[in-house]
Order: C-alpha cells, then sequence, then structure tokens
C-alpha cells in the first residue's frame, strides 16, 4: 500500500474525516450493546416459550447483518446443544419445521422482507415465535399478533454494527430453555473483552500498537482466505469475510478447519500463490484473474485460532501455515481469547470490524454505504 494511504490510518483527524457515517464510534459501542440488550431481554417475558418445553429445534430467520446472529447462537450453544439451531437466509423455512420447532426471527429495521415472510410462515405451521428487531416495525406487528415475545433492538447505525445488540436476545432465550450458560456475569465479562479490544484498537492508536490497523495493512492488495480452527471460530471467520465485503467493498474466501483442508488449501497452488500472481499478466489471455497491467492479487491466509481446537485440527492449523509459508503466502494468526465461548468470538469479532473499517478507510472507501445492496434493492421492487 501506498505511503499517504497508509498514513491515514495514524491520522485522527484524517480517519474521522473518512468516515463521515461513523463506523467507527458504532463498532465502539459493542459493549454498550451488550448491556443494554441483556437489560432489554431480561424485561421481555418468554414464560409462554418457556412453558411449552424445549423446543426440537431453533430456526433463526435473518439476513446479512442480523442473520448472522443465528450463526452467533449455534456457536455459543456448541456442537453438544441438544436442540439443533439452524439458521434461514430466506423466504421460506425448511419443510421438517412444525409446531415442535421455535422460530426466531431477526430483523435490525423489523421490515426486512424475507425474514418476515419466514416468520409468517413459521406462525402458520404452529411454530413458537419470538422477534428481535426494530420497535413499532412490521416485525414487531407480527409478534404482537401472534402472541408472541419481542424483543425492541436499538439500531447502532447499521445493521451489521449491531451484531451485539441482536444476537444477545437470542442468547438470552436459549439461556432461559436450558440450551446454555450464559448469565450476567457473561455478559459483563464479554463486555469487558469487547471494551479491551475497542481500546488497543481506538483510532488515536498508531498502526504499530494497533492490531486492527495492522491488519487492514496486511491484507490490503491481497485476497484474503480466511480460516476458524473450530465451528465458533469458523463463525468469526465468515463475519470477517461479510465485513470485508461491506465495510471495505473487498472479497474475501472463507472457510473452516479441517473441511478447508478439502477443497481450498489447493488454491495454495494456483494463479493467485503470490509467485504465480506476480508473473501472470492481462496478456495471458482469457483466464486471467485481473485486468489492464498489473498482477494478480495474491492469497495472504489469516488463521482464526481457538483453544477449544480439536487436537487434530490444531495439527492441520500448524501443517496448514506452514504450506502457505513456504509458498511464499502471507500469513496473519489470531487467537480468541476469554474463556466463556461469547467472550471468545466477541474477542475476535471485535478485532475483526476494526480492522475491516480501518481497511476501507485506507483505500480510500467510505466504510458505511452498501450502494450495490441498495440499488438491487430498488430493481427488485421496481
Amino acid at each position: 500500500m501506498e505511503a499517504p494511504a497508509a498514513e491515514i490510518l495514524d491520522d485522527p483527524a484524517q480517519l474521522e474525516a473518512a468516515d463521515p457515517g461513523g463506523m467507527l464510534r458504532q463498532v465502539a459501542s459493542s459493549a454498550a450493546q451488550v448491556r443494554s440488550s441483556l437489560a432489554m431481554t431480561a424485561e421481555t417475558d418468554f414464560s409462554d416459550v418457556i412453558a411449552a418445553g424445549r423446543p426440537r429445534a431453533i430456526v433463526v430467520s435473518g439476513m446479512g447483518g442480523s442473520g448472522i446472529s443465528g450463526d452467533v447462537l449455534a456457536a455459543i450453544c456448541g456442537t453438544g446443544c441438544p436442540a439443533q439451531i439452524v439458521s434461514v437466509h430466506g423466504y421460506q423455512l425448511p419443510g421438517w419445521v412444525s409446531a415442535a420447532d421455535l422460530v426466531i426471527a431477526v430483523s435490525c429495521s423489523g421490515t426486512t422482507e424475507e425474514t418476515l415472510a419466514a416468520a409468517a410462515d413459521g406462525v402458520r405451521r404452529g411454530c413458537r415465535l419470538i422477534g428481535v428487531g426494530g420497535a413499532g416495525s412490521a416485525l414487531a406487528a407480527l409478534a404482537e399478533q401472534a402472541r408472541a415475545p419481542f424483543v425492541p433492538v436499538h439500531s447502532a447505525g447499521m445493521p451489521r454494527s449491531t451484531l451485539w445488540g441482536l444476537s444477545i436476545p437470542l442468547i438470552g432465550a436459549a439461556a432461559r430453555l436450558g440450551l446454555c450458560e450464559a448469565g450476567p456475569e457473561v455478559h459483563e465479562a464479554t463486555a469487558a473483552v469487547l471494551e479491551d479490544v475497542s481500546l488497543r484498537c481506538r483510532p488515536d492508536s498508531e498502526a504499530f500498537l494497533n492490531p486492527a490497523k495492522e491488519i487492514a495493512l496486511e491484507l490490503a492488495g491481497t485476497l484474503p482466505v480466511i480460516w476458524g480452527t473450530s465451528p465458533l471460530t469458523g463463525v468469526a471467520a465468515y463475519r470477517f469475510a461479510c465485513q470485508l465485503n461491506e465495510n471495505a467493498k473487498y472479497p474475501a474466501i472463507q472457510g473452516v478447519l479441517p473441511e478447508a483442508n478439502h477443497n481450498q488449501v489447493v488454491a495454495f497452488d494456483g494463479p493467485f500463490a503470490p509467485a504465480r500472481a506476480a508473473a501472470w499478466p492481462a496478456s495471458a489471455g482469457p483466464g486471467a484473474p485481473v485486468g489492464g497491467d498489473g498482477p494478480a492479487a495474491p492469497l495472504h491466509l489469516v488463521m482464526l485460532t481457538d483453544s477449544r481446537e480439536h487436537p487434530q485440527v490444531a495439527k492441520r492449523r500448524e501443517a496448514s501455515i506452514q504450506l502457505a509459508r513456504e509458498r511464499g503466502i502471507g500469513v496473519t494468526e489470531l487467537t480468541a481469547e476469554g474463556d466463556h465461548p461469547l467472550e471468545r468470538l466477541a474477542s475476535l469479532v471485535q478485532l475483526i470490524d476494526y480492522a475491516t473499517v480501518y481497511l476501507g478507510i485506507a483505500l480510500g472507501l467510505d466504510p458505511s454505504p452498501i450502494t450495490a445492496i441498495a440499488e438491487l434493492k430498488a430493481r427488485i421492487v421496481a
């Protein structure tokens, strides 16, 4: 990256000017989101849902920054959860969903058409329903009509920066159903983790001390391949790719070990490996990865390590990093911090969120707008 583009990250005045939508401030609100959403969840009456007993499955309906809350819930409950947790990103619920299941509809605005359609589908099938999203919205009205609990959420600005406000109610409901252990002390410890990461990644902290700025500079000009080493850090890898897409308007590949060792690792020997990417000009003809006269963007491996990873996955992680480095592929290693799954996930997500905003700014892009999504929605309506 050119020096002037990198230097903007160490100039608070330039950072603020380059972030007119206040995305950095939105990311910094994460700890407050945990506390306020926990309070709103505590005030919500889940008695009818709890009285009906443990559901066969929890089906979380949501899209984009709201929809990832279902993946967060699954990560916190873990693979040993006695109820299946499924995320639905579309208009229809799976055919097997019935009155034995709980549908949680999540929409930051409360107006997402896919989520409303799936929630209504669940009500028609006799499912228990919980709504999470904007107060006074269509989703709130649907929940009221179905006599279902609804947890109002105040948006931090964008759905993607309201992750914790949207996810905490799901975790609270699951805890009440005995599907996970996450009391107030866990939430407060998680808020403390978020505050600690925010302190280290704050805008006035220079790049050589700021881990998020360092990650942004490492990824600039590369094609990130992001792997988690457990189901939990696999969710963080997915979050990383999505945040790169929206905050930095940047492509990424995400996966999780061991599965990525059975397919994605082969790309280490392909045209985006550094040696080949640098030698592949546009004159290579059809199939060349870039236009113009520049080389292809080289791969950069980002490994998100979990302290609870399987012993065999630990071996795979070490071998994967060795393979990448032998081929000249840059490697960034990030490790989840904390004991409880919610703490560990939060420690990675907060770092990821800051890094992707910094990358967008370093590339000369406003992190907030999602113009292509708005244009696409307008064309569908038309």
